[in-house]
């Protein structure tokens, strides 16, 4: 028994490395559209035809101010985007960006401090059914892939939320696991219509 959960441990651990490494390669391939029929962008929320499903893709997140480590660092500044990919189509979001400054909320609050706050959304209309999103930060080199079901003349949202990096300087006794936007993002938690995929 204990070879076996060894076995799929390392198995685990094999998967996740690899995922890590191959993320390049499939947020560049994930850029390409290799369809235009998928969905039509919307520019405002109108209501949803007869035959058709409509998604909302928000992600709200902190990054460091422009230029901190070096020239050539985007965070901070509009070049910053989401790539979404849905079933082959994709697009780049631009977000709306602004100065943030906040404090402390609690010991552990990962945007405490200034930063630059992007708002990402967009409002895709698509054939109700079964969808794979793809959603990355291509600069950052992460991606994220689930498959979510629409239901004909439904209105539906797609949140995803920042997974920052540990903040090393915090490795102390009782500060283990504190997170922090200077630190990077990591990844996303992902919810559909309020529920965690």
């Amino acid at each position: 028994m204990q070879r076996i959960l060894l076995l799929l441990i390392m198995l685990f651990v094999v998967a996740t490395l690899a995922g890590c490494a191959g993320n390049g390669e499939m947020i560049k391939a994930m850029s390409m559209n290799t369809r235009q029929d998928v969905f039509q962008e919307l520019s405002a929320a109108t209501p949803t035809p007869l035959g058709y499903s409509d998604l909302r893709i928000v992600s709200s997140l902190k990054t460091h101010m422009p230029g901190i480590y070096s020239a050539k660092d985007i965070h901070g500044t509009p070049e910053y985007m989401l790539l979404i990919n849905v079933d082959g189509q994709a697009v780049q979001i631009a977000g709306s960006l602004r100065t943030a400054t906040r404090e402390p909320q609690t010991l552990r609050d990962p945007e405490a401090g200034e930063g630059m706050r992007y708002l990402f959304q967009k409002e895709l209309r698509l054939k109700p059914g079964r969808h794979r999103i793809f959603a990355s930060l291509p600069f950052e080199g992460i991606a994220v892939e689930r498959v979510i079901e629409l239901a004909e003349g439904s209105r539906n949202t797609l949140v995803l939320e920042p997974v920052y990096g540990s903040a090393p300087e915090k490795q102390r006794p009782g500060f283990y696991g504190v997170r922090s936007f200077k630190e990077g993002i990591r990844g996303f938690w992902v919810t559909y219509n309020g529920k965690s995929l």
